[in-house]
């Protein structure tokens, strides 16, 4: 039997700090701090507090998990560098996740709470949405099973939304009936992007979710708990945060409206 690992995770790039130990691939224990952005506050007072509510010392931390981005640059910055610097303090290893895979794995479990008898083999659109303002939005495109993690079909980007949802329409319009997505989940900053967000059921038939949601700290740990489980680790000085920019055709649209 492989000894136990604990890991600890962290995501700043959203207004939710979010961190969380992990007991291999198990929640330990967890903390989600609205912040308003203001991360530089808490971060270090809730590191220290969730390793000692887990009944640990920073000592026994056997490696971090730490949301890369996209989001804020000030959040993302933050749980980055924190994360570095205690890898290299302790010398242990880290690995950055995307904090869009995160909001769309957790946002997936509230949107399957009530799903019931999955057919084989049966696939779910994910798209996690975070306000970038503008009509802008970092996004990204997962398929998952009901209790997979989403696997990508799209990169992290930022995207103008009104684009972003004639892309994804496109691409369903390109797939026979049978190939189609069960239902497609928009998760995150919906509120905002619904009336975009609801164009997708112009060629989609099937179940539209719009789940409000804010990033959970377990998930950016279980994410980074599938890497460090199998001995994976980035080299922390090349660790860098995600900061996405609009594509060249997007921003000339953009700047012509």
């Amino acid at each position: 039997m492989k000894p136990r690992q604990r890991f600890l995770a962290l995501d700043s790039s959203t207004a939710q700090l979010a961190v969380a130990v992990m007991d291999n691939d198990e929640l330990l224990k967890e903390m989600n701090v609205s912040g308003e952005r203001n991360h530089s506050v808490h971060m270090h007072p809730v590191l220290a507090q969730i390793v000692e509510e887990a009944g640990l010392t920073i000592d026994e931390i056997d490696g971090i998990a730490v949301g890369m981005g996209p989001g804020s640059y000030t959040g993302v910055r933050m749980a980055v560098t924190a994360a570095k610097t205690l890898s290299w303090a302790k010398g242990i290893p880290v690995v950055g996740v995307s904090s869009l895979n995160a909001i769309a794995w957790g946002g997936l479990s509230f949107a399957m709470r009530d799903y019931s008898a999955p057919a084989d083999n049966e696939q779910h659109w994910v798209i996690p949405l975070l306000d970038a303002r503008r009509g802008q939005v970092y996004t990204a495109l997962f398929t998952s099973g009901v209790d997979d993690a989403p696997q990508r079909l799209e990169p992290d980007a930022i995207r103008l939304m009104a684009a972003w949802i004639d892309i994804v329409a496109a691409r369903l319009d390109a797939l026979k009936e049978e190939e189609r997505p069960a239902s497609i989940s928009f998760i995150g900053d919906v509120a905002i992007h619904k009336e975009a967000a609801e164009r997708l059921g112009d060629v989609y038939g099937g179940v539209l979710n719009m789940v409000p949601y804010e990033l959970e700290g377990r998930w950016v740990g279980r994410l980074g708990a599938m890497r460090l489980l199998q001995g994976e680790s980035d080299e922390r000085h090349a660790l860098v945060p995600n900061y996405t920019q609009l594509s060249e055709a997007e921003a000339n649209l953009q700047r012509k409206r």
